[in-house]
């Protein structure tokens, strides 16, 4: 049939944007340095999970087509959700090591601040997609 379009499914696309890639990699290496190298009671535990909701955006910013308005929530549910895995033990059910780098990033030990630095950390994005709209 001429005239008629096909429909396609509603699916995500990729799109490389390197702005958002670059910061990615800047936050992940930061974050990678506070993982190995800063071992305080502040800055690792706090502001280590504030900046890992970031790490997650920007990733997801730097590849997808288009943005979406409510990524910060998505991220800040993700979050939420892998520190709930740790309460259930859910890499000990996976029958994960203790040196799988897997296990590294799913974590073992549940704390309910960490969620609260993972809301920080998203309203922070909010307040980045704010004012990077009116810049």
């Amino acid at each position: 049939m001429q005239g008629k379009q096909e429909k396609r499914p509603n699916t995500a696309k990729l799109r490389i944007h390197k702005g958002y890639l670059l910061t990615f990699a800047a936050l992940f290496a930061i974050e990678g340095a506070i993982a190995l190298f800063v071992h305080d009671r502040f800055i690792r535990p706090y502001v280590g999970d504030m900046l890992v909701v970031a790490v997650v955006y920007f990733f997801v910013r730097g590849i997808a087509e288009t943005p979406t308005r409510f990524l910060p929530v998505y991220v800040f549910l993700f979050a939420a959700a892998v520190e709930i895995s740790q309460y259930f033990h859910l890499a000990d059910a996976l029958g994960l090591s203790a040196n799988n780098p897997v296990r590294i990033m799913i974590g073992s030990t549940f704390d309910v601040s960490d969620i609260g630095c993972y809301f920080i950390g998203c309203l922070a994005l909010f307040a980045y997609e704010r004012l990077s709209k009116h810049v």
